[in-house]
């Protein structure tokens, strides 16, 4: 079961430092890593039960902004993350495939109830019915610089078999009623990651 909290940390790198990153995140008990495949960048995820285990993985980021600061090439972007809905589920926390994307809105206040009703029959009935989709988690944010919907997708099949599957007309459809009648301008992006495999883990 998806836990209630997810605290995001993505960690800007030089190219060439992402495995020692990586190593330093790990030494020290790191979440589930990702590895940013369309710019320099190390994600991690960790699910949380709920606010009062954040204490922990706080104290931690805290302690790695010392040994990762000559790998990085900007600050830790670091947000908390309420999980709302999972259009399609996954067994544990985070999608167990290789690649997970995530796009990011930012919804206008007043609307927010009457976009959750229509995501339902818009961008969640796409979701569901695309078999290139394994996973899709939805999140809002708790405490972050980007407020607004994270959605969470999780596949295995090369990214650009799996790009289009948000390029349809269907899709482009849904963008079109999606604003300016619910989201805003700002926060809109998507990024894809490669899954990092736990040591001792073949790559998929």
């Amino acid at each position: 079961m998806t836990s209630s909290l997810l605290l995001a940390t993505e960690i800007p790198v030089a190219g060439q430092s992402a495995a020692d990153a990586v190593k330093v995140l790990r030494d020290n008990g790191s979440g589930t890593l990702y590895e940013g495949i369309e710019h320099p960048a190390i994600l991690e995820l960790t699910p949380v039960a709920d606010a009062s285990a954040l204490a922990v993985p706080l104290a931690r980021l805290r302690e790695l902004r010392k040994p990762l600061a000559p790998l990085q090439t900007g600050d830790f972007r670091t947000q908390v993350l309420e999980f709302v809905a999972a259009p399609k589920p996954v067994g544990g926390d985070l999608p167990e495939s290789p690649y997970v994307q995530l796009r990011h809105v930012e919804v206008k206040p007043p609307v927010h109830e009457e976009y959750l009703a229509w995501r339902e029959d818009t961008i969640f009935a796409e979701v569901r019915k695309s078999p290139k989709i394994e996973a899709f988690l939805a999140y809002h944010s708790l405490v972050s610089t980007e407020p607004g919907v994270l959605f969470v997708a999780g596949f295995s099949c090369p990214p650009e078999e799996y790009l289009p599957t948000f390029a349809s007309e269907r899709y482009a459809e849904i963008a079109r009623q999606a604003h300016p009648r619910f989201v805003t301008d700002e926060g809109l992006y998507t990024r894809i990651y490669r899954r990092v495999p736990a040591e001792g883990e073949q790559s998929r």
